[in-house]
């Protein structure tokens, strides 16, 4: 009741104020302030007002509010946690069992590297590397591309 009382004071001194800007003629602005002088009354006579009043001094809503905050962080958290890499229990799995990309990479990495950066065995051809051209050379793709882009 007393919310009700209260809207409907905020109404009528809206109406009022509106009323003396339209009298000074400014009726725009006198238009636009009657229609924010309608909106408490119009929730009131929805029984929003109501509502809302049942929801702020009920702490069982509060509690309710408070449960969902926490669902949200969770999915939050677990969102976060998936896009920095975090991997479940099954994939985990699934990649130890899979020998595709782990064989080679242990293959790869079991085979010992020369000074010029070839392996012992020799290049991707199988011709040896000679001991006279450098580490200039491996970088010279990657030189290319950042003077492509003007870096």
């Amino acid at each position: 009741m007393l919310a009700e009382t209260i809207c409907s004071a905020v109404s009528a001194a809206g109406l009022g104020i509106a009323a003396i800007t339209a009298y000074r003629k400014r009726f725009l602005a006198a238009t636009r302030i009657a229609a924010y002088s309608l909106v408490p009354v119009g929730l009131v006579l929805t029984g929003v007002i109501d509502w809302l009043t049942d929801v702020v001094f009920k702490p069982a809503v509060w509690l309710g509010f408070g449960l969902l905050a926490l669902a949200w962080l969770l999915f939050m958290l677990t969102r976060a946690v998936e896009r920095r890499g975090g991997r479940t229990r099954e994939e985990r799995k699934a990649a130890k069992a899979a020998p595709g990309d782990g064989a080679v990479a242990q293959a790869a990495s079991s085979r010992p590297l020369t000074s010029g950066g070839a392996t012992a065995a020799g290049t991707r051809d199988g011709s040896r590397k000679k001991s006279g051209q450098g580490t200039g050379d491996d970088f010279s793709d990657i030189e290319a591309i950042l003077k492509k882009h003007g870096l």
